[in-house]
């Protein structure tokens, strides 16, 4: 079973949430798909133990002692990537537009390498997980190729927790498409209900299982309770409201899950919360 942790915007605690479930399910695949600022990672003494490339696509280049400088590549390009016959590689798609015209064959699509994957092995179970290059795009293909990488590593089919990259982009399409379970987290600002129902839409197009949880809740109830309407109206079950907690900051800065702190208001409510999962996730 796969259960992916989303949310609608960066800094709504999904991370400190993704980690501490798969602390208390204990025995876990963990996938990190927030490419753009994975830091899953970070809370573990992990040993990688793969490592690999990815092909994230295709750059154009010029090969200086074929071209004749008839320019048609310039004309064509709709990314404006060519000037003066040379190729702007941030600028270029790869859509192969530039090799079709050339008349003189000078144009080659070369392999563009966006990023190097992992498997990251812990004490219990592996992360999979990605680092990516320098202005390189989290694509969906990437994240498939992340929960493919997970896959060989879980014979036994045990839970895979994924943690996705906040937003409604490709990569979250790609995360909780076939997945089983979503746990969205919001926060109670305007602005985070604007973001759970954008989020909610999607996992509804896509037609995954989807319950909702309230992180910081009690920093304004009142958006609490319109979360709650929201959520109700929309048949979604409310599985956890987890206070504001200085703790976890205190985790966040020793970089240790949230559940090793068991004096903590937060930990006490995740615990609850994945109580209650459990009884959705058969």
């Amino acid at each position: 079973m796969d259960l992916v942790v989303l949310s609608g915007k960066g800094g709504t605690g999904k991370t400190t949430i993704a980690t501490a479930l798969s602390e208390l399910a204990k025995d876990v695949v963990r996938v990190d798909c927030d490419v753009d600022a994975p830091n899953l990672f970070l809370f573990y003494n992990g040993e990688d133990i793969e490592n690999g490339e990815f092909i994230g696509g295709k750059k154009a280049s010029i090969n200086k002692d074929l071209c004749i400088k008839c320019g048609k590549c310039e004309s064509v390009c709709k990314f404006n990537a060519i000037e003066n016959f040379e190729i702007d590689s941030f600028a270029c798609e790869g859509c192969g537009a530039c090799k079709l015209v050339c008349p003189e064959g000078a144009i080659n699509l070369d392999d563009e390498k966006t990023a190097n994957t992992f498997i990251t092995e812990l004490d219990k179970g592996i992360i999979s997980r990605a680092e990516m290059g320098i202005g390189s795009d989290g694509s969906g293909k990437l994240i498939t190729h992340l929960r493919k990488n997970a896959r060989k590593f879980n014979e036994d089919e045990k839970l895979t927790i994924i943690d996705a990259s906040p937003g409604i982009g490709c990569s979250v399409i790609a995360s909780i498409t076939g997945s089983d379970v979503v746990l969205v987290v919001t926060e109670p600002t305007k602005s985070g209900l604007g973001d759970l129902k954008r989020v909610v839409d999607l996992c509804e197009h896509f037609g995954v299982f989807t319950m909702v949880c309230i992180n910081k809740y009690d920093i304004n109830e009142d958006v609490t309770k319109e979360i709650e309407i929201f959520s109700d109206e929309k048949g979604l079950d409310l599985v956890g409201k987890i206070p504001y907690d200085d703790v976890v900051m205190k985790s966040i800065n020793e970089l240790k899950p949230i559940t090793f702190y068991k004096d903590s208001m937060a930990e006490k409510a995740i615990e609850n919360m994945w109580n209650d999962m459990q009884k959705y996730m058969h």
